[in-house]
């Protein structure tokens, strides 16, 4: 295998998915697609998709192929004073987003349209396909929360959950420096909890839907809290 040409076809998937050709949940064009158009070997195209896949750009599911994910807003010199690092401020980051993403799902449940709910269970299937990779789950995961606040069609909710970017997700600390995967069971959860907010959003129940973010919020608190 050519590095070189792994490298060139994933800055070329990158940037079609990062401007929006390739739509977040819209599906890449095929392995055989990719070695015709652009010359290369399946080893180079399996190399380039595992690649965006770590980066949290796009999801796999056997049988069916890779799909788009919303790319991660840029950091800025604003939102880098804003990370939480210990554990009092993710706790305290944790209680800000209970005040306003309760509201954003309620909101969400009002306005979403066929594109935000793809956009959600694109971000919901690529958690779930993670497989416990530390910070691809971070991504997927952050992915709902900004799909959900996009949703309300109130540009304020987005704006604050990207200022916050990925780390506003409260994974544990320990395991995104290193190598290891999440433990099942918290992907299990988190995942049910994101399902449950996303079917009440469908269902466009906003008293259903502030109810299961808040739930999802709280679960988190105590996960933290466990982690400490």
């Amino acid at each position: 295998m050519k590095p070189n040409l792994a490298s060139s076809l994933v800055d070329h998937l990158r940037e079609r998915i990062s401007s929006g050709d390739i739509a977040a949940g819209e599906k890449l064009p095929s392995e055989n697609t990719l070695i015709a158009s652009h010359g290369v070997s399946r080893t180079v195209v399996r190399e380039a998709i595992t690649r965006l896949q770590t980066e949290g750009l796009i999801y796999t599911r056997r049988g069916a192929g890779s799909f788009a994910l919303t790319p991660p807003p840029e950091s800025s010199p604003e939102s880098q004073t804003l990370i939480p690092r210990t554990l009092a401020e993710r706790r305290q980051l944790i209680e800000y987003r209970l005040g306003f993403e309760t509201e954003a799902a309620a909101g969400a449940a009002l306005m979403a349209s066929e594109e935000d709910l793809s956009a959600m269970d694109a971000a919901l299937q690529g958690f779930e396909a993670s497989l416990g990779n530390a910070s691809v789950s971070m991504n997927c995961d952050f992915q709902f929360h900004l799909a959900v606040a996009r949703a309300t069609g109130n540009p304020y909710f987005s704006q604050a959950v990207q200022s916050f970017g990925p780390a506003m997700i409260a994974m544990p600390r320990r395991r995104l420096d290193s190598s290891d995967s999440l433990p099942s069971g918290r992907l299990d959860s988190v995942a049910a909890e994101h399902r449950t907010i996303h079917q009440a959003i469908a269902a466009g129940n906003p008293q259903l839907a502030s109810a299961a973010m808040r739930i999802h919020l709280s679960n988190s608190m105590a996960r933290l809290q466990a982690e400490a």
